[in-house]
């Protein structure tokens, strides 16, 4: 089967690799109809996160099952499914509490040995472990391209906004509007707020953001702290949400929030930074940080994208062939292309 696979910083690859097999009775081979290139593929693309060399990357997917272990009970062979990033064991300490992104043994597609050593969704084929939990029916009528969204960019920025503790009536900031920044613009909304302002330098990205019903604030030619200070009395937002990853737009976040109000960083942060954080403790801020909880968030997120509540397909801006895929990647590297689905 062909696979997209690391070579070197920049550089990746399709080559042919033996098609996976099913190894214990939790496991679903699922035949891959679409998946996606992500952000946090950068990080591996630029060699800011170890992968052995020819290690099959991507994890975002949609296809069919065609194979399903004896203990798989939530979907059977013929089904369309998407599939959580990351997977989690259900039976650890952590899973228990529904901390499932904290799972003791969790595994992440795509990340190499260091998380997992589990072989990535940008192939034709994909063997899915725990697959009770890691994956979910895609409901009737949902395209691939947005389908794909609810295993980890959707369910991303819906946590995000969800862990920050957005409620009705909230004024809030998203800094960065990737796909991610996006979907929790849209995930603020939905989740009550009367006033979201995003923040970004592109102008098609703030364009975007404002369909969505947010305030575009353009991050050099505006001031952002002015513009926020200004529409919210003086106060300040009161959930920031910082979906870049670097310690500039934490520190933004950080003085956009209003006092005893809330930073929610959903950014891959990486190394070292320095950021305010006198100003963080002088303002009593409550700092929520890390890797989303996407089977967490899962079902609620699939249910509003199959209402129309939330709706990334906008977002997708290239539809490219698995054959493609080191074009596909300098293209998204270069920020010519707001998400990339890829069709084996």
């Amino acid at each position: 089967m062909r696979v997209v696979t690391f070579q070197a910083p920049q550089e990746v690859r399709v080559e042919e690799k033996p098609e996976p097999e099913l190894s214990a009775s939790d496991d679903v081979l699922v035949r891959v109809d679409a998946c996606g290139i992500c952000g946090s593929d950068l990080h591996i693309y630029h060699g800011r996160v170890p992968v052995e060399r020819g290690f099959t990357i991507g994890h975002e997917f949609v296809g069919v099952v065609e194979a399903a272990g004896s203990g798989v009970d939530r979907v059977t062979v013929g089904d369309r499914v998407v599939g959580s990033f990351f997977t989690a064991c259900a039976t650890c300490d952590s899973c228990l509490r529904g901390e499932y992104h904290r799972c003791r043994r969790g595994r992440t597609f795509g990340h190499g040995s260091h998380l997992g050593d589990l072989q990535g969704a940008q192939a034709e084929r994909l063997l899915v472990p725990w697959a009770n939990l890691t994956l979910r029916k895609v409901p009737e009528g949902l395209s691939d391209d947005v389908a794909l969204f609810a295993g980890d960019v959707m369910a991303t920025g819906f946590h995000a906004v969800v862990h920050g503790g957005v409620g009705a009536g909230d004024a809030v900031a998203v800094l960065g509007l990737g796909p991610v920044g996006l979907c929790a613009v849209q995930s603020a909304r939905v989740c009550g707020a009367a006033a979201v302002f995003a923040i970004d330098t592109v102008p098609e990205r703030l364009a975007m953001a404002a369909e969505f019903g947010a305030v575009p604030i353009h991050l050099t030619e505006q001031d952002p702290k002015a513009e926020v200070r200004a529409a919210t009395g003086g106060a300040g937002v009161d959930v920031a949400v910082d979906a870049v990853g670097n310690p500039a737009p934490l520190a933004l976040a950080i003085s956009l929030v209003r006092d005893a109000g809330t930073v929610s960083g959903i950014g891959a942060y990486a190394g070292r930074g320095e950021v305010p954080i006198g100003l963080a403790w002088l303002k009593s801020l409550d700092l929520r940080l890390g890797v989303a909880n996407v089977i967490g968030q899962f079902d609620r997120v699939l249910k509003l994208i199959e209402v129309g509540e939330l709706d990334p397909a906008p977002i997708v801006s290239h539809h490219m062939s698995l054959d493609e895929a080191a074009e596909a990647y300098a293209i998204f590297d270069r920020r010519e292309a707001l998400k990339i689905v890829l069709t084996p």
